[in-house]
């Protein structure tokens, strides 16, 4: 059994080399970049119990980036502290991800490989699921992998589209085929998951809900915010007691 959806890592791989492209086909996921950033920081913050106005706030906390492309959240997550292991399905990502970091100097241990596909000793503070979950093939399986590699009392942010009629006008229609930021096909707006769904697929696997934000986009200021509009993107935190 497999969660690898062999189509959609052909999709992502040839697109890797523009993975830090602030203007290429990933600009979204830049803009995208310091609201999520945020979110886990504070979200980290308050369970951790520490400090994030320090240096480096999130030292001695091992994450787990599940689908981690060229490295767009492992790179800031590793600058703040973190022991960081990034993984993507596809080879041609982590090329791309452990070039970027060698050349800015950072210790990222980059793995071609699926969160099945890892051993269950490794446990991990942080497990991060941004964008990942409406591309893989099997979802419950999925999850179950990544609730295996997360520590008691860890926590794992999911961020993913609401499966909405809204989401099928901004995030298909308006994001791929009107505003062009996505290539057209890069979502199926099936397999988008409604927060509730998802709140009972991790309540199985004994995983805990904690917070949820929505996030929108602010044409006038072009950035994200946080919001309580979970319509078309948001992110869930839980955690394993």
């Amino acid at each position: 059994m497999s969660t690898i959806n062999n189509e959609e890592i052909q999709k992502f791989s040839k697109l890797a080399d523009e993975w830090w492209d602030v203007n290429g086909k990933f600009k979204p996921l830049h803009m995208f970049n310091p609201t999520r950033i945020d979110y886990i920081l504070e979200e980290c913050s308050k369970h951790f119990n520490f400090n994030r106005d320090q240096k480096f706030p999130l030292k001695g906390l091992k994450i787990l980036d599940i689908g981690c492309g060229g490295g767009l959240i492992s790179e800031p997550m590793c600058r703040l502290g973190a022991t960081v292991t990034g993984i993507d399905a596809s080879e041609k990502n982590i090329s791309v991800a452990k070039i970027h970091a060698e050349k800015n100097g950072l210790e990222i241990d980059y793995l071609n490989k699926s969160p099945e596909q890892m051993t269950e000793d490794l446990k991990f503070d942080i497990i991060l699921n941004l964008e990942v979950v409406e591309h893989v093939e099997d979802l419950d399986l999925y999850l179950k992998s990544c609730s295996n590699l997360l520590m008691s009392k860890g926590l794992i942010f999911t961020a993913t589209i609401n499966r909405t009629l809204t989401s099928y006008i901004k995030a298909i229609i308006g994001a791929e085929y009107i505003l062009r930021w996505l290539p057209i096909g890069t979502h199926d707006w099936n397999k988008f998951l409604k927060p509730e769904e998802l709140e009972v697929k991790f309540s199985k696997l004994k995983l805990h809900y904690k917070d949820s934000k929505g996030l929108v986009f602010n044409p006038f200021l072009k950035k994200w915010k946080k919001s309580k509009d979970m319509n078309v993107n948001y992110i869930m935190v839980f955690t394993k007691n």
